[in-house]
């Protein structure tokens, strides 16, 4: 969902210094991060909540902004707000002006620019068929000459994002059925997309032809009408919050249609081959989720096991990073025999906005979130687990506080490789030069966060950990790797050149 800054922002550039880490970057900064979660339900009583309780489950996938549309029959209803869901869906008003069996949901992360409220999701707009609604999770590479495009021909923005091009899309195809007018719309888009999108008569899913961007389909038996209700998400812990029963995956260029007949697909792309994110399985998606057949929590003890293989080193105990390095961390302690232990304690109930960001509390810095527990540490030599390093600004700070907790030795290992690119699919990743990885060799990054030593899992261990034994294989890439190979499966446009990775 990308943003488009103004045109004095274009093409900027950010120096980093291969010498020293910025230790002044916002801890929050230094994680990719993805930008949104959709969610979809159809005939299903109270379909509002039901949303909310699916969002709040995908509450991971994006913090600053969450909406609600829904249908019940008569006419549209819509509530959208900036903050967590349960800020925003808390009010049992709220929840009382979105009638409807029908809904869609969306949580929005954002970075760049201001959070402004009508660029928070579901967008809605009026058609000559009826109402429409449309909740978009990724990137469109093409979006900048498409939305210069669209406004040569007369169309108005409301948003600043690149959601919008779909509604402008839908809106001039010449098309006669909803299904056949998204269709266009999405053949003429390039990207990185999962969406959800409600008419008046149907709810319908949709994922890039690729399948970068995840979405499965659920159903909770016994909904309204006594009939089985259906279920969009973007993980499938939104379903399990609201007791509905995993399906499948959508697949990867599949467009479901969900109406009053019951479920069909239509597949409107060229088959090609998958390229689903990686990263999902390393870092993003919650660790109970399942995704296309893959255990994400399994996943990642395996991850840890193979790091334990490649980059083994004697210590008294392993310590993970929370809360993502702790899976990896447990991987990397049953492999190795090393103890694992809590040495790094997270306080949950900080948020982001807890207090105002001056010098003094800057240099407090990882300990508003972490805090060591100096018995698990002191005298000890500790091995940090991590899922990534982007800046290494974090990094540094957890390694200088585990070091004040007494630890006699540090040594990190990272359960994904080198991050040495940007992304343009759909996740928020600095730029090139504020990559440490791509700016510095191994031996380099060590000395600058200060560890004994640093190892990252190679991308064969990596795709031996996702059940690719034969380790990843250069002619038949199973994935979207190109945030550590700098092979993009989509094509880099006008967008990337012009804007950067910069993203919602």
């Amino acid at each position: 969902m990308t943003f488009f800054p103004p045109r004095s922002q274009a093409g900027l550039q950010v120096t980093h210094s291969t010498q020293s880490l910025n230790t002044n970057v916002p801890e929050c900064d230094d994680h990719p991060h993805e930008e949104c979660a959709v969610f979809g339900a159809w005939d299903i009583a109270d379909a509002a909540a039901i949303t909310a309780l699916g969002l709040h489950a995908l509450q991971h996938r994006g913090q600053e902004a969450s909406g609600i549309l829904t249908h019940d029959g008569a006419g549209f209803h819509s509530h959208r707000g900036l903050g967590l869901v349960g800020d925003v869906f808390g009010d049992p008003r709220v929840m009382a002006s979105l009638p409807g069996s029908c809904a869609i949901g969306h949580n929005r992360y954002s970075t760049t620019g201001d959070t402004l409220l009508r660029n928070v999701q579901p967008l809605f707009a009026e058609f000559e068929f009826g109402g429409l609604g449309v909740a978009h999770n990724g990137n469109l590479t093409n979006a900048v000459t498409l939305r210069r495009a669209l406004v040569r021909r007369g169309c108005l923005f409301q948003s600043t994002t690149d959601s919008e091009v779909f509604i402008h899309l839908i809106a001039i195809s010449l098309y006669s059925t909803v299904e056949d007018r998204l269709i266009d719309a999405l053949k003429q888009v390039q990207g990185a997309y999962s969406l959800v999108v409600l008419s008046e008569s149907t709810l319908m899913g949709v994922r890039d032809p690729m399948g970068v961007r995840p979405l499965v389909l659920g159903r909770i038996p016994g909904a309204a009408n006594d009939a089985s209700g259906w279920i969009l998400a973007s993980e499938s812990c939104g379903l399990d919050i609201c007791g509905a029963e995993f399906v499948r995956d959508i697949e990867p260029g599949e467009l479901v249609i969900i109406d009053k007949n019951g479920i069909r697909s239509v597949r409107p792309f060229a088959k090609t081959r998958s390229r689903f994110c990686v990263f999902e399985y390393i870092y993003f998606a919650r660790p109970d989720s399942v995704l296309d057949g893959r255990a994400v929590y399994n996943v990642r003890k395996r991850i840890g096991e193979e790091l334990a293989r490649e980059s083994a080193v004697e210590a008294d105990v392993v310590v993970p990073v929370p809360d993502s390095g702790v899976p990896s961390a447990i991987g990397y302690s049953q492999a190795s025999g090393i103890p694992f232990e809590l040495g790094i304690i997270r306080n949950h109930y900080v948020g982001r906005t807890f207090i105002e960001p001056t010098d003094q509390i800057r240099h407090l810095g990882v300990r508003l979130k972490h805090s060591a527990n100096q018995p698990m540490i002191d005298g000890k030599r500790v091995i940090l687990v991590d899922d990534s390093i982007v800046r290494g600004t974090t990094s540094r700070k957890i390694v200088d506080m585990v070091r004040a907790a007494g630890a006699k030795e540090v040594h990190m290992r990272i359960s994904s490789p080198p991050t040495r690119h940007s992304c343009f699919y759909g996740i928020d990743t600095p730029e090139r030069s504020q990559l440490l990885a791509a700016q510095n060799d191994l031996k380099r990054m060590a000395e600058l966060i200060g560890v004994d030593s640093l190892a990252f899992i190679s991308l064969d261990g990596l795709y031996r950990a996702l059940g690719h034994e034969e380790g990843r294989n250069p002619e038949k890439v199973a994935f979207c790797d190109a945030c550590f190979t700098g092979e993009y499966p989509i094509t880099l446009t006008d967008h990337d050149l012009e804007f950067g990775p910069g993203t919602a």
